[in-house]
């Protein structure tokens, strides 16, 4: 419990953290702070390609070996798994619609990259490595908590007569930007190696943290401005499953991730993988697939709720948790 405290006073005066923390307070607080759109959106794109570069050169450089595929397949199970146990969650907390459930367990089953991103800080800061290919799972895990999604709809509203797996949905789920450009860039690093590194390093290590902090400033605000939005919205029961569902995905990635020989880094990650919720993909996917959902309850809890959970405390207690099951010190 100390190392846990200890971490997670060391990650909560991270300029990282203070930098979400100072995004939050201005929107509740009701200031006009603001990140001009275009200008997130561009840092979106750069922390996406950098994260997605620097994993291929990693695999690049010490190569993929069987725990590779291992790690995709036991992250695309956890995805397509995850929604059902978040929607069944659901059902005994709150009074929510079918279709809020399960747009909700959506989100829970899917990642946030950026809680990602802040997890392989938080690891490069003490020194510990993990494994590159971390970035391929992430990426695999975007689409199949949608399908799962969509599955608990259609047995939830059976007899609608309508039909959801159109076109327009499979391109939102299979062409998302986010996952494109993470799989995109993941794949140059890996074709480029250290010699790729060695011409952009300047752009894609340096500028990384301080790119991320404003990012995260821009993402305190949203997720301040969600909660005030959502007032009335969210009751006690909601809440309870945006903070249990992360701990419980959590262990779910860890007794993975030991099952399948991960080092502690990359069972860390994994760890991340499984408590984050997304707040791009499977938003815009909902938006096509599930229109009638409301955005105000499940991006107010991935967002407003389990996004700063896992930044301040979350990420501390994995990392404690698989440090001591790992015999680290």
């Amino acid at each position: 419990m100390q190392e846990i405290v200890s971490l997670a006073l060391s990650n909560l005066g991270s300029p990282i953290i203070l930098s979400f923390a100072l995004g939050l307070f201005a929107a509740l607080g009701r200031s006009d702070l603001s990140v001009p759109e275009a200008a997130a959106k561009l840092m979106s794109i750069y922390l996406l390609f950098a994260i997605g570069f620097k994993g291929g050169v990693s695999v690049a450089e010490y190569g993929a070996d069987i725990r590779l595929f291992t790690a995709i397949g036991a992250g695309v199970l956890m995805s397509f798994a995850l929604p059902l146990i978040a929607f069944a969650m659901l059902s005994a907390l709150t009074k929510l619609s079918a279709t809020d459930k399960a747009a909700v367990a959506a989100h829970y089953g899917s990642i946030s990259i950026v809680t990602f991103v802040a997890g392989t800080s938080v690891l490069a800061g003490r020194g510990i490595d993990s494994e590159g290919f971390m970035v391929a799972v992430a990426a695999a895990m975007e689409a199949p908590a949608i399908l799962s999604a969509l599955w608990l709809i259609a047995r939830n509203n059976k007899g609608s007569g309508e039909s959801r797996m159109d076109s327009d949905l499979w391109r939102e789920i299979l062409l998302n930007g986010s996952i494109v450009l993470l799989i995109g860039a993941f794949v140059i690093g890996m074709i480029t190696g250290t010699d790729g590194m060695g011409e952009i390093e300047d752009f894609i290590v340096a500028p990384f943290k301080g790119v991320l902090c404003l990012f995260l400033l821009d993402m305190g605000l949203v997720a301040g401005r969600g909660l005030l939005q959502a007032r009335g919205k969210i009751n006690g029961g909601a809440l309870a499953f945006a903070i249990v569902m992360p701990v419980l995905g959590s262990v779910i990635g860890l007794s993975l991730a030991m099952l399948i020989g991960l080092s502690l880094g990359g069972a860390v990650l994994m760890m991340i993988l499984a408590a984050s919720a997304s707040y791009i993909a499977v938003p815009a996917a909902m938006r096509v697939a599930v229109p009638e959902a409301d955005p105000g309850i499940y991006l107010t809890l991935s967002l407003g709720v389990t996004f700063p959970f896992n930044l301040t405390l979350g990420i501390p207690l994995y990392l404690a948790v698989a440090q001591t099951l790992y015999g680290a010190g």
